[in-house]
């Protein structure tokens, strides 16, 4: 990613936050960038697995979960109080605060095409920092930070990664999934804005 790209995205994601007029959401913004939120990659070989690749796929998320709630609207003007945009756009953009801290850069030998040792720049995942699960892990984070996210926030980012998240031998935790998604429409906006940018629009 050029370095445009990159400061453009970054102001694009705090602006939005901003927007959301969220008390504390400068302290956010300012400890996302200290863990290294900005710099990180979204995966670590899969989408956007570069520098400042989590930014870009929070945004790709938030540019789907718009276009998704429109749709939605059109056809369901009633739900709009489920999916106000300063929902959307918190949950969109912050739903992988979990990943800020996990991804090291490391240089290993490897054999290229033709058999060839050589060094290759990748990333190795360290998840000691806060062992607290995925989606779990973000909520937690973002109270930390002081952000006061409303009930259905906090479910969307808990659950962003729907019925793939879930722990199918815990009863408790299938139930909890399954009551979150009759309370929020957020929680299947989220997680299906999620899986669109990952596995649609964010392949090469």
């Amino acid at each position: 990613m050029s370095t445009t790209k990159y400061d453009e995205n970054k102001e694009r994601f705090c602006q939005l936050l901003r927007k959301t007029g969220r008390e504390n959401i400068e302290y956010v913004i300012e400890d996302l960038g200290t863990l290294g939120f900005f710099d990180a990659p979204a995966s670590a070989k899969n989408h956007f697995n570069y520098p400042g690749g989590l930014v870009a796929h929070s945004l790709s998320v938030y540019d789907s979960a718009m276009m998704l709630r429109e749709g939605i609207l059109k056809m369901r003007p009633d739900l709009a109080p489920q999916l106000p945009e300063d929902s959307v756009i918190l949950a969109a953009l912050l739903h992988d605060t979990c990943k800020a801290d996990i991804y090291r850069r490391v240089t290993r030998k490897r054999k290229n095409e033709v058999g060839i040792w050589e060094e290759v720049e990748e990333y190795e995942l360290n998840y000691s920092n806060l062992p607290f699960g995925h989606g779990e892990k973000s909520v937690v984070m973002l109270l930390r930070m002081g952000l006061d996210l409303e009930d259905d926030e906090l479910l969307a980012i808990r659950w962003h990664m729907g019925a793939w998240g879930v722990d199918t031998n815990n009863y408790e935790e299938e139930r909890s999934y399954r009551e979150a998604v009759k309370r929020s429409a957020l929680i299947p906006l989220i997680h299906s804005a999620d899986t669109i940018s990952a596995q649609i629009i964010e392949k090469d």
